[in-house]
């Protein structure tokens, strides 16, 4: 199995930024924990905190230049705000898990939406690190049928 992770603006500053809400592993951290949790799978990890290289990267898996069976992704603040990324997702033919290390609804009231979460099959959040691995775990069921 291909799972590819995506995670956008910010997220590169894990480790050193919000702990209350983010915790203190790093980004690197979470990609190391996540290939030792699953050996048997294969992930690509991709992060920008920028909007069109974000896009142009989904635009990658839309047409298979990237060997991709489920896309697990993280966008940021941009889950609140960006009808361009929302629009690229609705183009996959794969899979789409939303992801967030915090409780996106028990923070501020402007982060309680999440455009991008329309073209997801679910949303994990508040669990930290835990949140990547329960997203794993469900591409696996998915992928199971």
């Amino acid at each position: 199995m291909n799972i590819t992770v995506i995670n956008g603006p910010n997220l590169n500053m894990l480790g050193s930024r919000e702990a209350a809400h983010y915790g203190t592993g790093t980004l690197a951290d979470l990609e190391q924990q996540l290939q030792r949790r699953n050996p048997e799978i294969s992930f690509t990890f991709y992060q920008s905190n920028h909007e069109g290289e974000l896009i142009s990267y989904i635009h990658r898996i839309v047409k298979s230049e990237l060997r991709c069976d489920v896309l697990l992704a993280n966008f940021g603040g941009f889950t609140h705000t960006s009808v361009a990324i929302r629009d690229a997702l609705s183009m996959l033919k794969v899979p789409y898990i939303e992801v967030h290390l915090s409780n996106i609804h028990a923070r501020e009231a402007f982060r309680h939406t999440s455009l991008t979460g329309g073209s997801a099959k679910g949303i994990i959040a508040g669990f930290g690190f835990m949140s990547y691995e329960l997203a794993v775990d469900a591409a696996l069921k998915l992928a199971e049928n």
